[in-house]
């Protein structure tokens, strides 16, 4: 059973940039980052195949971030770059075993990290 440890988040001013680390332990086929702002339904923001890199970004998000994996530490990273106010929500990280439209399905989520933008 896949655990996942998030960290990362924070407050940064339009503009800045933030990285968030997930930390998973256990056998996985794909991860991805997922938002949820307040009033608003969770979405996709970027997937990646476990080892095999990345397959979608949201399209509000393409050009400023970026997700990548350290196999060997079995953390997955989303660096955010050129951060916008509409970026502010609650970031979680997932593990699943299905990609379905390229974004991986995730079956566990971790706690979540929140991202504010100033």
């Amino acid at each position: 059973h896949v655990q996942l440890v998030e960290s990362g988040g924070g407050s940064v001013q339009a503009g800045g940039s933030l990285k968030l680390s997930c930390v998973a332990s256990g056998y996985t086929y794909c991860m991805g980052w997922f938002r949820q702002a307040t009033g608003k339904e969770r979405e996709g923001v970027a997937s990646l195949y476990a080892g095999g890199g990345a397959l979608y970004y949201a399209d509000s998000v393409k050009g400023r971030f970026s997700i990548s994996e350290d196999i060997d530490n079995g953390t997955v990273y989303l660096q955010m770059n050129a951060l916008k106010p509409e970026d502010t929500g609650m970031y979680y990280c997932a593990a699943g075993l299905t990609i379905y439209g390229g974004v991986c399905q995730g079956n566990t989520w971790g706690q979540g990290t929140q991202v504010t933008v100033s």
